[in-house]
C-alpha cells in the first residue's frame, strides 16, 4: 500500500464510489443559493440544484473550502503516518489552492505538497487518477509532483452553453450582450488557458459550436472526456463522434457540478483533452 495519500477537491467530480475505490479524499467547495449554504456534493446529487437554478430569480455564489477544513483532513492523514499530495482546481478560478497551502503550512509542510492543477472538472480528475497510479507504483512525492507539473501544461478544456442566460446572471455577459447574442443565436466557446477561463470564439448555433470544439482537439490527444450538465443524450452523441475520430483514444462521459456549472447552466457541454 502506498505511503502517499492523494487529496483533491469536489470539482474533480469523482462519484462517491470512485473516490472510495481509489482511496481519494475529497474536500468539498460550497454553494450558497437562496440563503442556504451546502457542500457541493458528488455526481448523482446535482439535479435538484440545477432544477432550482432554472426557476430561481437569485443566483448562487460559491466558496472554497476553509483552511480549517483542509487542516482537519491533513492532520488525520499525517497522524496516520502518510505523506500527502493535494491536487486542486486552478488557482485562477478559486481560492482553494490558497486555503490548502495555508493549511499545509499549519499542519506539516515537510510532508504535504499542494499542486495547482491549472485546470478543473474531468482534466483534474485525470490528473488525480494519474497521481494515484504513480503512488501505487511506489514513486516518491517529489517524483509524482514533477510528473503532474509537466502533464498539467498539456491539457485543453473548451466549453459552450445552451443559453446565454447564466453567463449574464453570473456577470460574465452584460444584459445587452446576452440579448444581442440570443437574438443572433450566438454560442460562445470558452477555453481554459493557463488556468483561466477566456473567450476562444463565438459561432452561430450550438451544433456549430460543438463542431468547432471537436475540431480544436489536437491530434496528439491521449484522453478525452465529454462533460455535460443535465444533457447526457447530446453528450453521448458528441462522445460517439469523437470515438470515431479518435478510435485509439478513450472517450469518457462526465458531469459538471454546481461550482463550475452554475455559470454555464443546464445543457452546457464541455470537452476536456489530455495531450501527449
Amino acid at each position: 500500500m502506498s505511503n502517499i495519500q492523494i487529496i483533491t477537491d469536489s470539482t474533480a467530480y469523482f462519484t462517491k464510489a470512485e473516490a472510495e475505490a481509489l482511496n481519494i479524499k475529497v474536500v468539498p467547495l460550497a454553494v450558497t443559493f437562496e440563503g442556504v449554504t451546502e457542500n457541493e456534493g458528488y455526481p448523482g446529487e446535482f439535479e435538484g440544484f440545477y432544477n432550482q437554478l432554472k426557476t430561481s430569480q437569485s443566483f448562487p455564489t460559491t466558496s472554497q473550502p476553509s483552511i480549517e477544513a483542509f487542516a482537519s483532513v491533513f492532520q488525520k492523514v499525517v497522524d496516520s503516518g502518510k505523506e500527502i499530495i493535494c491536487l486542486v482546481i486552478s488557482a485562477a478560478l478559486s481560492g482553494t489552492y490558497n486555503s490548502a497551502s495555508v493549511a499545509a503550512e499549519m499542519t506539516a509542510p515537510d510532508k504535504i505538497s499542494i499542486v495547482d492543477s491549472k485546470t478543473t472538472v474531468a482534466n483534474l480528475k485525470y490528473l488525480v487518477k494519474m497521481a494515484v497510479d504513480m503512488a501505487g507504483q511506489g514513486m516518491s512525492r517529489n517524483e509524482i509532483v514533477k510528473a503532474l507539473d509537466e502533464q498539467k501544461e498539456k491539457t485543453q478544456v473548451d466549453l459552450t452553453v445552451d443559453t446565454l442566460e447564466y453567463l449574464k446572471k453570473g456577470g460574465r455577459l452584460s444584459s445587452a450582450q446576452a440579448f444581442l447574442g440570443s437574438l443572433l443565436n450566438v454560442r460562445p466557446i470558452i477555453g481554459l488557458v493557463d488556468g483561466k477561463l477566456i473567450p476562444v470564439n463565438k459561432v452561430r448555433g450550438k451544433s456549430k459550436a460543438l463542431e468547432f470544439m471537436m475540431d480544436r482537439i489536437p491530434e496528439n490527444v491521449v484522453h478525452i472526456s465529454v462533460c455535460h450538465i443535465l444533457n447526457e443524450e447530446e453528450a453521448k452523441e458528441v462522445q460517439g463522434k469523437l470515438q470515431e475520430r479518435f478510435p485509439n483514444v478513450k472517450v469518457d462521459l462526465d458531469v459538471i457540478g454546481p461550482v463550475i456549472g452554475s455559470h454555464l447552466g443546464p445543457k452546457a457541454i464541455g470537452i476536456c483533452s489530455i495531450l501527449k
